[in-house]
């Protein structure tokens, strides 16, 4: 069989494995490995299955992964959600939607510290929707701003999807974690509005609160300021070239546990936990990347990507109308698979064709980015719905589902601003330093 042949072959088969719910990881590692037998002969395949784990695990670039997801766990299993929950709540809490309004800010700032969808989520679900719950707020909406809240946890630096999508594609990191800052609090802000005008309009779904007194907001300040200031040294660090993306953070792991200790939040347990479930997360992404560069080698050797850069090149389309061609490639994938999948499965073909076109690819990867939230919340997948679903055992998963489509609206008018205005995306990490 030809080389293309091969290559078509093996993507065909990755994606039946993926929905057959095997592991990313050992998708890639047997598919790519067969890809490199049948087109270099086993004695190459076998050489590069025991020389790319070590070459990829040994990365330097790739120290920053434990150290953000550690960073994220500390503060975590130290109970700031809950804090940063009653800070904003404070602040706003009082105005129309006021609590839904405030989980979709906690969520913002929450996501500054994990990075990750399943656990902001998971998070603001055990947090937010008992007090929506005590206040009589709808069910839909209330399970519905959860949803689209856990979604910023990709978004908002530091976002290790975005990190994953840097070595996938050896952007610089550092300006890919600064890219993702406007348009996420961009998506916060729309999630906010359409809240408000939801309540607006329909007054029974979002009772108002009470109005916190002045002295009342100024305490609620006091457990979250330490948190603020992490995350603006370790993030402003990178942005002011004080830090590389790793050095940022060793000092926000480590500034997290010293804050996580001086507050006496963390105990023996969750620190021990906090190691496991880095340990645990950091091992799965480690086992990715090896895949991904293995599937990677075989996907070059079958020429698909260039082949597929030399076939759009030729097609006498302009480069935008190529791009949401591209995206809408992209959304009908996210209804059946994971991002991370997509990611590994995609970017050896796409990102070649995206430079060729002309696209920043710093600017293609909080794209990306967006346009796998919208999958987070969309049926058959939306994995955003149904990890709320577990935590909400009594609203059923369809009307979750209803409720998130005015969020829904907003994601893609974010992603309609972005592609209109690229400067949103690249105006932080063109000033880089």
């Amino acid at each position: 069989m030809s080389p293309e042949l091969l290559g078509i072959i093996g993507i065909i088969a990755l994606l039946v494995l993926f929905l057959f719910r095997v592991p990313v990881s050992v998708s890639l590692i047997v598919v790519g490995i067969w890809g490199l037998g049948m087109i270099r002969g086993w004695d190459t395949a076998l050489v590069q299955l025991g020389t790319t784990p070590f070459s990829t695990a040994s990365s330097y670039s790739l120290s920053v992964i434990p150290l953000f997801i550690l960073m994220g766990m500390f503060l975590s299993y130290s109970g700031f959600g809950n804090d940063l929950y009653r800070a904003v709540d404070a602040w706003i809490g009082h105005v129309r939607g006021g609590l839904a309004i405030t989980t979709i800010g906690t969520s913002a700032l929450f996501s500054a510290i994990s990075g990750s969808v399943n656990a902001t989520t998971a998070t603001m679900a055990r947090i937010a929707l008992p007090e929506m719950k005590k206040y009589k707020y709808d069910e839909a909406l209330s399970t519905s701003c959860v949803a689209a809240g856990g979604t910023l946890g990709i978004l908002i630096p530091p976002s290790v999807i975005l990190v994953l999508y840097g070595i996938l594609t050896m952007e610089p990191i550092g300006k890919l974690l600064i890219a993702g800052l406007i348009p996420g609090l961009l998506q916060m802000a729309l999630f906010m509005i359409a809240i408000y005008i939801m309540a607006l309009r329909k007054p029974s779904i979002a009772p108002v609160t009470d109005k916190k007194p002045l002295g009342v907001k100024i305490k609620s300040l006091n457990s979250v300021w330490p948190f603020l200031l992490l995350f603006a040294i370790s993030i402003g660090g990178i942005y002011f070239g004080f830090f590389t993306p790793t050095e940022a953070g060793g000092v926000g792991a480590f500034g997290a546990f010293l804050l996580a200790v001086a507050t006496r939040r963390l105990s023996w347990a969750d620190f021990k936990t906090s190691l496991n479930e880095t340990t645990r997360l950091t091992a799965m992404i480690f086992f990715i990347l090896i895949g991904a560069d293995i599937f990677s080698k075989f996907l070059a050797l079958s020429k698909i990507p260039s082949l597929t850069t030399k076939f759009v090149s030729e097609l006498d389309l302009p480069p935008m109308v190529i791009m949401i061609c591209i995206l809408i490639v992209y959304f009908i994938l996210g209804l059946f698979l994971e991002g991370i999948a997509i990611f590994v499965l995609t970017l050896p073909v796409v990102y070649p064709l995206i430079t060729m076109l002309g696209f920043d690819g710093v600017w293609f990867g909080v794209v990306m980015i967006l346009v796998m939230n919208i999958g987070l919340v969309t049926p058959p997948l939306g994995l955003s719905v149904y990890i709320i679903s577990g935590v909400a055992k009594d609203v059923p998963i369809q009307r979750i589902f209803r409720g998130v489509i005015p969020m829904l609206m907003m994601m893609i008018l974010c992603l309609v601003l972005i592609l209109i205005f690229p400067e949103i995306v690249t105006i932080l990490p063109d000033h880089l330093k």
